[in-house]
């Protein structure tokens, strides 16, 4: 049964390859797309596209699997292209394993009327006709599915509106969050596409307001344009911004390039993070502004990182990971002494140094650039969630960076580099900032260590845990700060340190 329908109009072969395209972006595992038509309908074509393009290689060999009946391709989600037009009988699509496939998989079918009611149920239906000189495809389907191609075919519309329609389309990435990346390239230039929509409140669990809004998280695209805009303004390296439409979470990017933070063999490289520390002295001798006017004359007001966001937060640790490590949930009680114990410690910050605080200043979201100087050598690109808080916390995101081992004498070493170009042009309050940099490296990392239990638990996406050892350790080494004593107590005394290493 479908959840609803659309058609599309396809002008010609090129239009069938692009449909495939954006159909790639909007699949996800457990995926069956049925594809249906009559012989020549562009099926296959349209197959072989969206293969290639979940392969990011246009000239992947595709073969058609008319005679194998099956061709399977292990990509960044696995493909299982299915052709049964020469399948014998019915019975034989249970030896072919379709549930399987589609268990962890896309499963693209051609000919599926063949396998009569063997297949399961199918997240799409294409139906491509002649239609003149081209095709119109049919498209029928569950709401969820239909929703996520509607939203793809609408950043195809957002790019031609911008002159890059032709364009190709690869996916980048996925963070943390629900916002999503492209690639999207045509005579040789490539820019970055930004797929973020408006995401609904969740619901309501302190003070009247959802999570997203006590720990003041970017609910549309406007924050990333305005910070953008007074990065670039003051002369650091954030993308420019090409084509926007604030309403529908769409951006278009510049493309700062690919160099990261890592050697050849995944150590992380002492130097860029020193000069990553160099950049973040040079952002704080700035003075940013709280409200910001964009060149689209949209006002966006950058929030405090007030304690209400810090505590948020660091309760993450007592709601999620307490419970995954213990296996029962945190006593009333006991979450009330933690909370306790960091409202004494917050109130050491009530006198820290105020920044501009970009909030996921490490290794993924700064783009090494070798070729460039200054501060032109390191491009910015994960700035919607920016804050005015503690400028330490920023330098303790990059040099507890969470997806990269930092080791303790590349950690002091970053410290260093930073502290040093802070004395080099003025009065710095080195004891001040090092108190400072222990509690907010401390409190990011509490957070951190709830937020990937969450992605596994709540959203599905256990690599995060992987990162988990990692993040204890940089929690505990946090902690031996003597202005963490409160926390760090009743950690110990909750066994949250028992098998960390600092």
């Amino acid at each position: 049964m479908h959840d609803g329908s659309f058609d599309i109009g396809l002008a010609d072969e090129a239009a069938t390859r692009q449909l495939g395209e954006d159909l790639a972006l909007a699949l996800r595992p457990g995926d069956l797309v049925r594809l249906e038509g009559d012989l020549g309908a562009g099926k296959t074509t349209l197959a072989r596209a969206l293969v290639r393009a979940m392969a990011g290689d246009p000239d992947l060999e595709v073969p058609s699997p008319t005679f194998t009946l099956v061709q399977s391709y292990e990509l960044r989600i696995p493909v299982h292209h299915l052709d049964l037009y020469r399948l014998g009988t019915a019975d034989e699509i249970d030896e072919l394993g379709v549930e399987e496939m589609a268990a962890s998989g896309i499963v693209l079918v051609e000919w599926p009327e063949r396998a009569a009611d063997r297949l399961p149920p199918a997240a799409l239906t294409l139906r491509l006709e002649h239609e003149g000189e081209g095709r119109r495809a049919q498209i029928a389907g569950a709401a969820p599915a239909l929703a996520r191609l509607a939203r793809s075919r609408a950043v195809r519309a957002f790019l031609a509106g911008a002159g890059w329609g032709d364009a190709t389309r690869r996916f980048m990435f996925g963070d943390a969050s629900t916002r999503a990346y492209e690639i999207v390239e045509k005579a040789g230039t490539r820019r970055v596409l930004m797929n973020a929509p408006r995401q609904p409140d969740g619901p309501i669990i302190r003070d009247g307001k959802p999570y997203s809004q006590i720990a003041h998280l970017a609910e549309d695209v406007l924050p990333f344009v305005a910070i953008g805009e007074v990065l670039k303004g003051a002369g650091f390296a954030a993308p420019e911004i090409l084509a926007v439409d604030i309403e529908a979470g769409l951006l278009l990017v510049e493309h700062l390039g690919t160099g990261n933070f890592l050697a050849d063999d995944g150590s992380p490289v002492a130097e860029r993070y020193a000069e990553a520390g160099r950049l973040l002295a040079a952002l704080h001798g700035q003075v940013w502004p709280q409200t910001i006017t964009t060149s689209q004359g949209v006002v966006h007001r950058v929030p405090a990182y007030d304690r209400g966001a810090m505590t948020i937060e660091v309760e993450l640790l007592t709601d999620w990971y307490m419970p995954y490590t213990t296996g029962r949930p945190v006593s009333a009680e006991a979450k009330a002494a933690y909370v306790a114990a960091w409202n004494r410690v917050f109130d050491r910050l009530e006198t820290a140094e105020k920044s501009l605080v970009l909030r996921d200043y490490h290794s993924p979201n700064i783009v090494w650039r070798d070729e460039r100087q200054g501060l032109d050598r390191l491009g910015l690109v994960d700035f919607q969630d920016a804050m005015i808080g503690p400028a330490a916390y920023d330098l303790a995101s990059l040099a507890m960076d969470a997806r990269v081992t930092v080791p303790p004498q590349m950690e002091r070493a970053t410290i260093e580099a930073y502290a040093e170009a802070r004395t080099a042009v003025g009065a710095f309050d080195r004891a001040g900032f090092d108190a400072a940099y222990a509690i907010m490296a401390a409190q990011r990392n509490a957070k951190i260590l709830g937020i990937f239990v969450r992605l596994d638990r709540r959203d599905g996406k256990p690599a995060y845990l992987k990162h988990l050892p990692r993040i204890r350790a940089y929690f505990a080494r946090a902690l031996a700060h003597p202005a963490l004593e409160p926390v760090a107590a009743f950690c110990r005394d909750a066994g949250l340190l028992d098998h960390a290493t600092p």
